[in-house]
């Protein structure tokens, strides 16, 4: 029996709303949920929570998410890896009853993917070589009815590191972000010893951020596609910081150190390097990939082994752009999203939230990250070290490889509200995290 129908009997928990101007406290408004009830699970859904803060599952066993998005009347629309049993790539959702579970889902598109995004009157989606959109659904229609329009196209088909999220600004570009489709971009693709190409070809049109206009349709990456910044390995989490006015991504940095280079890192070294990295991005940065890579231990960018390295030596990569925060290896961030909204605690507002997917090649070691992660801002920097805002998902303690997660957190979204929804890359779970100060 799935988690949904196990805590239906249980006891509705009202918040119910204010007047129209939330009142404030010393730490921020009070608590503001949406009209009606909202039908927390008893245990969070299984997630662990800060003080004060609650979760209800809002539908399970939707398919393989990725990232999700909300429209401002509160429906959901989640993209996925996978086609579901109705062959449709993309799942839409609405609570009609206000107790903030999904009782109307639907799913359309052909096409499978991970970035997507509702801006102005249309659903941006991005399949893995492309994006497009929907026209929103007029009246109460929960699905689109106009077919999907090329916006961005003739981007790289490549089998690693294919997603290709995307993010807008407010003077009407898209950002899309194309990544390395290899490790180091060695001349034999992860092989002990093989060199790095040097120049890295790759770099022409993958392992950076491509920019666009967001709403001109057919344009092709090599003719209107203008390349805003490169050297970053891949971005799946990517986010436009309205608040400052900036590009900022997290990026998935590169593998098998120890693997690749047995005589000069130990498989201790390679759990935790190298670092994840948080970066603000403007326009003609080179953060350094493949050629370099951040330690965050040493706390600089090194030169990669395949460019001659040796765990210590910086090079070439004294001249690359350095992140504002470094997270231990692999964590796999895969979305990032400012927090805009009142709804939290005001120390929550402005600062950012991280979602990352779980590693998979920490070996020996356990594997790590599978949480959502939080990071205080204040003019556009880190204010504070980073902290876990929502944990468990994984469902144990300990995790010898990513097939022991019952879950892994890949999107974030923030509802009208100013909820925060999660979704999960497994069985398609999505929860939705509210403030009630209890």
């Amino acid at each position: 029996m799935s988690r949904l129908a196990r805590c239906l009997p249980l006891l509705l928990i009202a918040c119910l709303i204010g007047c129209d101007s939330p009142t404030t406290t010393e730490d921020g408004p009070e608590p503001q949920v949406p009209p009606g009830t909202l039908a927390f699970d008893a245990d969070n859904g299984g997630l662990v929570l800060p003080d004060g803060f609650r979760a209800v599952v809002v539908a399970e066993e939707l398919g393989r998410g990725r990232h999700l998005t909300v429209r401002d009347n509160g429906d959901i629309y989640l993209a996925l890896s996978r086609p579901n049993d109705d062959g449709h790539g993309i799942v839409a959702l609405r609570d009609t009853t206000g107790d903030g579970r999904a009782d109307v889902i639907a799913s359309f598109g052909s096409m499978t993917g991970t970035g997507i995004e509702v801006h102005g009157d249309h659903l941006y989606f991005a399949p893995d070589t492309a994006v497009g959109r929907y026209p929103m659904p007029t009246g109460n229609e929960l699905v689109p009815a106009g077919a999907w329009e090329l916006i961005a196209g003739g981007l790289p088909d490549q089998r690693s590191h294919a997603a290709k999220p995307f993010t807008f600004d407010g003077d009407g570009h898209l950002y899309v972000t194309v990544g390395g489709p290899s490790n180091a971009c060695q001349e034999e693709q992860r092989t002990p010893g093989s060199p790095g190409l040097d120049p890295c070809p790759q770099l022409e049109r993958q392992g950076g951020i491509w920019r666009y206009e967001a709403s001109r349709p057919g344009q092709q990456q090599q003719v209107e596609g203008a390349r805003y910044a490169t050297g970053i390995r891949h971005a799946v989490a990517m986010t436009w910081n309205p608040m400052v006015g900036s590009l900022y991504v997290v990026q998935h940095g590169r593998d098998q150190l120890d693997q690749l280079w047995p005589d000069l890192y130990t498989a201790q070294q390679n759990a935790e390097l190298p670092s994840e990295e948080f970066m603000q991005v403007s326009e003609g940065d080179d953060f350094g990939w493949p050629y370099c890579y951040n330690d965050h231990v040493q706390g600089q960018k090194v030169l990669a082994p395949e460019y001659g390295g040796d765990g210590d030596e910086v090079g070439r990569c004294a001249n690359a752009k350095t992140p504002i925060m470094a997270f231990p290896g692999h964590y796999a961030p895969n979305d990032l999203l400012f927090y805009e909204a009142r709804q939290f605690p005001a120390r929550y507002q402005e600062g950012a939230f991280i979602a990352f997917h779980g590693s998979w090649n920490r070996a020996p070691e356990e594997q790590e990250g599978y949480n959502v992660v939080f990071v205080p801002f204040e003019g556009g920097q880190p204010s504070g070290d980073w902290e876990v805002f929502a944990d468990n998902f994984a469902g144990r303690a300990s995790i010898a490889s990513p097939r022991d997660a019952e879950h892994r957190p890949t999107g974030l979204a923030v509802g009208p509200d100013g909820s925060l929804y999660v979704s999960d890359s497994r069985e398609g779970t999505i929860w939705r995290i509210v403030y009630t100060g209890a």
